[in-house]
């Protein structure tokens, strides 16, 4: 910190330091004064999030004694993630309230709001975060820690004018990051407009057949979670369906013993299995066995045979990922039945084709990843730069 610079508890530079009001589900309406919850509240910016919004009456307004965000608060999320990020709220029509686990911070006038929420970016501010929250399952910062926090403040020409060159700078490190990131996507565009490609010959020449006609299919099993010996000490692969990546698979988190895979529907995958995941929020998702592994019931196993190489199997259901989705049944849990699975044409091809077609997708999935890894450096470098250029202006160096 600059010599000279003042030190200040963050609760002794507000005029307002509170935290937003107790909104219960029975409390909410669908409209009346808008309820500003964590969720709106980004790494340093509003997030307006319409869609979602929620809202209370005037009348529950006066009876909760709500207090009222107005344009020009900070906003403070004592929640993850991260926890101590804040906002400007910033001028609408609206009227509006906040939800408990957010502060409200209207500052005095020898802080502006913008120094604040800058220095909230910083890493010697979250360092600061992190050393006070609590929670086991999910962290928190209590409000009394919050306001312990300590701020370095400059005078306010001092901190208008870094203000300034923050927000020029920034710009440009947002314009580069909305390039990188619009290169990125194009890079994954490649290789799944390729893929599509490919496979729509299928209806242009090749010949189809029934998946559950040309290769043997199978799902696992969970053995008994009340039943400690068919999981302690289990020297068994696993695999539930949340661990269905794109790609090769090569590992699982859990393993069962040999009594909890002779006592349950669970069954051993051996390597080069086709893995689909038909429940939840991956569901569609496909990858390659690389080792043998049994499963949870949501995962189903397409089995290597002599007639399909199980990379030409993967691409083909990858390339059918959204369609299999679309067909998924259940609202909070999506499930593609196995059934569905089976019914899925794949291409009728012999070995050479499949070779071929195995071979060109995998040099433009590699030219992609290289891409990827490319952008995704630019971004990260951006991001680096911009948390390097935070503690040069929190140091005095600007």
């Amino acid at each position: 910190m600059k010599k000279g610079w003042d030190v200040i508890k963050l609760i002794e530079l507000c005029d307002v330091f509170a935290d937003g009001d107790w909104i219960e589900k029975k409390d909410q309406s669908t409209n009346g004064i808008r309820l500003i919850q964590t969720g709106n509240i980004g790494n340093g910016l509003f997030l307006d999030r319409l869609s979602k919004s929620r809202y209370i009456s005037k009348s529950t307004f006066t009876r909760l004694r709500c207090l009222e965000v107005l344009p020009g608060d900070c906003l403070l999320s004592r929640l993850p993630d991260p926890v101590g990020r804040s906002c400007i709220i910033p001028k609408t029509d609206e009227k509006m309230i906040t939800a408990v686990d957010c502060t409200i911070m209207r500052f005095k006038k020898n802080i502006l709001a913008e120094w604040f929420v800058n220095y909230s970016l910083s890493r010697d501010y979250q360092n600061k975060i992190t050393e006070d929250v609590s929670g086991a399952t999910r962290q928190r910062i209590s409000r009394s820690n919050l306001g312990n926090v300590e701020i370095p403040i400059p005078t306010i020409i001092e901190q208008k004018r870094i203000v300034g060159i923050l927000d020029k700078v920034f710009a440009d490190i947002a314009k580069a990051k909305e390039n990188a990131e619009k290169n990125l996507q194009n890079a994954s565009e490649l290789f799944e407009s390729y893929l599509q490609n490919v496979f729509a010959h299928s209806g242009d020449g090749w010949e189809e057949k029934k998946l559950g006609d040309v290769c043997s299919t199978g799902a696992g099993g969970t053995p008994l979670k009340a039943k400690k010996e068919y999981y302690q000490g289990g020297t068994i692969p696993w695999l539930r369906s949340g661990e269905v990546s794109q790609g090769e698979i090569y590992e699982s988190e859990m393993y069962i013993t040999e009594k909890g895979l002779e006592n349950s529907s669970a069954r051993l995958f051996p390597s080069e299995t086709v893995l689909i995941a038909m429940y939840g929020a991956t569901a569609g998702q496909v990858g390659i066995l690389k080792f043998k592994c049994s499963t949870n019931q949501a995962i189903c196993g397409i089995l290597p045979n002599i007639n399909y190489i199980p990379s030409f199997i993967y691409y083909c259901f990858l390339s059918k990922k959204d369609e299999l989705i679309s067909q998924a049944v259940g609202g909070a849990q999506p499930n593609i039945s196995q059934i569905k699975i089976k019914n899925t044409p794949i291409p009728v091809l012999s070995k050479k084709e499949q070779q071929n077609v195995v071979l060109k997708l995998d040099e433009i999935s590699a030219k992609t990843k290289k891409l990827e890894a490319i952008y995704q450096k630019k971004l990260d470098d951006l991001e680096e730069l911009k948390k390097s250029i935070l503690q040069k202006a929190f140091n005095g160096e600007l």
